[in-house]
């Protein structure tokens, strides 16, 4: 494999090799206890989703942003991105992420032709820093088929079966913990969707079973998903001291 483009300059990629990014967005996120989708859940007023899209367009590497919105939300989603002066396309998500991925990259696909590198992007880790998106685009245009944001294991974790009782305890050192955005060549990311026979909760995941392998990179604590209340809170608590320096 070449050595990657400069992730810290987004000017070293060519226009084909910057990212197409697909956001899935259609989850209802009930265990947030806000009633509404989960990527329109707001940190200090601001929905999860505007700050996800936000970062991807300013990472400097993403030429497109496609989300996928549930299906009776795509007008107020697109507005509210209008409203904040975000350029993306808001297409209708699907049952679960599996079908939501697919509809959009067919979107994604048709709008911009000549796309060579996707990233599948959570709107619930909207705070994923900069140099995180860029390495991950630059180390699939430098030739890597599939790529993931990852961190080491900080807890023992225990294998058990269905009735809770200890089966195995894995060594945590060949564990990682995976983030997004994912990123992988446009040719991979499609024939692992076409050929899934089932639904991922990982775009990686899909590609590891069509036996491709997938290369990692540096994930960072401000890319943590936000799922409870608690992770609200501590997304609050970075973006205030964001917003204060």
């Amino acid at each position: 494999m070449t050595p990657p483009p400069d992730s810290s300059d987004p000017t070293a990629l060519p226009e084909q090799a910057r990212a197409v990014a697909i956001v899935p967005a259609a989850g209802r996120g009930e265990r947030l206890g806000f009633g509404v989708p989960k990527a329109l859940v707001p940190v200090r007023g601001t929905a999860l989703l505007t700050h996800a899209v936000r970062g991807l367009l300013n990472a400097g590497c993403v030429r497109h942003v496609v989300v996928a919105a549930p299906p009776s939300e795509v007008e107020s989603t697109a507005a509210l991105l209008r409203t904040e002066g975000l350029a993306a396309d808001v297409v209708p998500g699907g049952a679960d992420r599996t079908e939501s991925v697919r509809l959009a990259l067919r979107h994604a696909t048709k709008v911009i032709p000549d796309a060579r590198v996707v990233l599948v992007h959570d709107a619930a880790r909207s705070f994923t820093p900069a140099e995180v998106i860029r390495a991950v685009v630059a180390a699939v245009a430098a030739g890597a088929p599939a790529v993931v944001p990852v961190l080491p294991m900080a807890d023992t974790v225990k294998q058990v079966d269905f009735g809770g009782t200890v089966l195995a305890t894995p060594d945590r050192a060949a564990l990682r913990v995976v983030q997004t955005p994912q990123g992988f060549d446009l040719d991979t990311l499609t024939r692992a969707y076409a050929e899934a026979g089932d639904s991922a909760t990982d775009d990686a995941g899909l590609v590891e079973k069509i036996g491709i392998p997938v290369a990692t990179v540096p994930g960072h604590a401000y890319a943590m998903k936000i799922t409870t209340p608690f992770d609200l809170a501590i997304a609050e608590f970075i973006l205030s001291r964001e917003e204060a320096q």
